[in-house]
């Protein structure tokens, strides 16, 4: 009787150990905060050929075989990576790049996510990878109010993704915030050679900006996205003009402020090219989140995701976010990009 006492005993010791561990997993929200985050979730494809894309390689059929097994280990694995953001309460507003379509964004929020809290945004671009830019939001938080694609104006013939321009507006306050999720021009064919593409999406992007920025000078405007630029890039620092945020000063004389730049100068970075880490991925928000009315950026609060689960751990790349694939190879990864956060809070 005592053994079977001591056995029961220590059974339930276990249940309530694991009980708290769950329990300490995740620390409850405030009710006036809201998080913001951005994601590179590299190459979110289904399986289903699409005639008007260039998706042949993400197919059963190609030379990386990439199947509905692979496909719902991505699914998983990037679920496991949102819900791990703010606390383990997953993020309010999260962008998205290199996602095929609206609907494997429907597969990630229907079958791997919270599909009565998450909502969908989406914008179709004309790529030629055939990968666009979206955005969930927390819809126990936010309504949508728009959703448009931004085409972005070349000087000279080209495709990209489209900017994608959501108006939110916050219940609490009823306070409306444009969220714009970017996803400019790569450097793969040379820095200095594509430079001039960035730019372009750079002075479109600050063209809607300013229509806004007319209409309300403390409007409240959030830019997110991968923008295969530094903070300190002309595209960034001198076209849009985003300057770095200085939490014991008066955050009023630019009307952009990029929260990602103190990391940036300390060396940081959310992609690592050639052993030297890029801080491509970036929040930038509008002097309207330093006006001490309703929401207000938690100075400082911008952070690298990067939990110890999407890092590499061994060989040349330790230390690196852990990919889906290392060329051909399938690694079963998360992707070749860390995701971005950022704390906000409502005074009201």
């Amino acid at each position: 009787m005592k053994k079977y006492l001591k056995t029961l005993f220590i059974l339930f010791a276990i249940f309530i150990c694991n009980s708290c561990s769950q329990n300490s997993k995740s620390i409850a929200q405030p009710n006036n905060e809201f998080f913001v985050a951005n994601w590179n979730v590299e190459n979110l494809f289904d399986t289903v050929d699409d005639p008007k894309k260039n998706d042949e390689w993400f197919l059963p059929e190609s030379e990386i075989n990439w199947n509905e097994e692979k496909l719902n280990t991505k699914m998983k694995n990037l679920a496991k990576v949102i819900n791990y953001m703010n606390n383990g309460n997953g993020p309010d507003i999260l962008g998205f790049e290199e996602v095929e379509n609206k609907f494997v964004m429907e597969i990630l929020v229907d079958k791997y996510l919270d599909n009565s809290k998450y909502k969908i945004a989406h914008s179709e671009s004309p790529d030629g990878r055939g990968i666009d830019n979206a955005l969930i939001y927390n819809s126990e938080k936010f309504d949508l109010q728009n959703s448009e694609s931004i085409k972005i104006k070349f000087d000279e013939k080209k495709s990209s993704r489209d900017i994608l321009h959501t108006t939110l507006k916050l219940k609490m306050t009823e306070e409306l915030i444009h969220v714009f999720v970017n996803h400019w021009p790569s450097r793969r064919e040379g820095l200095k050679e594509t430079e001039k593409f960035r730019i372009d999406a750079a002075e479109t992007l600050i063209e809607v900006i300013n229509e806004i920025k007319v209409e309300n000078e403390n409007s409240n405007i959030i830019v997110i996205g991968d923008f295969n630029d530094l903070p300190s890039n002309h595209s960034i620092s001198k076209v849009i003009g985003a300057v770095k945020v200085n939490c014991n000063e008066n955050n009023s004389e630019n009307f952009l402020y990029n929260l990602a730049y103190n990391r940036f100068q300390k060396g940081e970075g959310s992609y690592k090219f050639r052993d030297h880490w890029n801080m491509l991925d970036q929040i930038i928000i509008s002097k309207g989140f330093f006006d001490f009315k309703n929401s207000e950026y938690n100075c400082d609060s911008f952070e690298i995701i990067n939990p110890e689960f999407i890092i590499e751990k061994e060989g040349k790349y330790k230390g690196d976010p852990f990919p889906t694939y290392g060329g051909k190879k399938y690694l079963g990864g998360y992707s070749d990009h860390f995701p971005v956060g950022a704390k906000f809070f409502v005074k009201k």
